[in-house]
């Protein structure tokens, strides 16, 4: 089995485990806020991984191009406003609502990788995309009074979850392009540094936001550091995962292997939200574990 599926399945649950934590957050923190906790906390431990990874590795990049910055500054700006986005969507509805409808970043981190790197799937990756995209739509309907099951583009859970699978795909793609640009040095140790810059990146752009738009959130973010450093270690931990998936494999399929992410947060809706679960949502949970399935053939 290829090293990028395992990796990228670990990534995934750590994701669940920090979208879980980054909610609780919400309550005490602004959106921007929970996000900037995700960030400031997270740098230290991101710069001490790549920095562990150069030292047993014995590589570390000696120079950055012009690709290296573009790639990275529309990967971190993206990661920032998609997490803002997706964290408004729960605001406006239920856990695996809007962690439903930011899945549809594979479909869109499909197109975005072709335009951008010139990375093309096959017939058969299509396939296992669209076959997990009808899993995360069965997954993402909203009950009506009557019964049926209809997709509500007035809903605004509905439309920041759109939103934000729109900006994780550029994130994606942002940061392989930014990791593959620095050459053919270690995996880990590319993956490691282009998280650290990203997250220097991200702490730096919203300590700026904060302080102009929201002046005592950074306070408070800092006063909240057991909460929050909670969600920057599995925030880290995910994120290690999928700079290296990303680094090894194309964003289409690490984005499409990543819909288990559902699995995990219809679990915790059911197990932790006490959020009831539909007959729809495990038709979905069976579509995704076939996709699934078909990625790891493919691969």
């Amino acid at each position: 089995m290829p090293l990028w599926i395992p990796i990228t399945l670990a990534a995934a649950f750590l994701q669940n485990l920090r979208s879980l934590l980054q909610k609780r957050l919400t309550g005490k923190l602004s959106t921007g806020g929970a996000t900037f906790a995700r960030c400031v906390f997270a740098f230290p431990l991101a710069l001490a991984y790549a920095l562990a990874v150069s030292g047993l590795t014995g590589w570390a990049p000696d120079a950055v191009s012009g690709g290296f910055v573009g790639f990275l500054l529309m990967g971190a700006l993206s990661q920032i406003l998609a997490t803002y986005a997706l964290l408004a969507s729960f605001g406006h509805g239920a856990f695996a609502i809007g962690t439903a409808y930011s899945k549809t970043e594979a479909v869109q981190a499909a197109i975005v990788a072709a335009v951008l790197l010139g990375e093309l799937l096959s017939a058969w990756g299509w396939l296992a995309v669209l076959i997990g995209m009808a899993g995360v739509a069965l997954m993402a309907f909203k009950r009506r009074e009557d019964g049926l099951a209809a997709l509500n583009l007035r809903d605004k859970a509905v439309l920041w979850g759109l939103f934000a699978g729109a900006l994780f795909a550029f994130a994606s793609v942002g940061y392989r392009g930014a990791s593959l640009s620095l050459g053919d040095g270690s995996v880990f140790a590319r993956a490691g540094w282009t998280l650290a810059a990203a997250t220097a990146l991200q702490t730096l752009v919203m300590a700026a936001y904060l302080r102009w738009r929201e002046p005592g959130q950074i306070g408070k973010t800092l006063s909240l550091w057991r909460e929050s450093g909670l969600v920057a270690l599995a925030g880290v931990s995910a994120s290690v995962g999928w700079f290296t998936a990303l680094t090894l494999q194309t964003a289409a399929l690490v984005k499409a292997l990543a819909q288990v992410e559902l699995i995990f947060s219809t679990l915790t809706s059911w197990l932790y939200f006490k959020e009831p679960v539909s007959l729809r949502e495990v038709a979905g949970i069976v579509l995704i574990g076939l996709s699934v399935v078909l990625i790891v053939l493919v691969a």
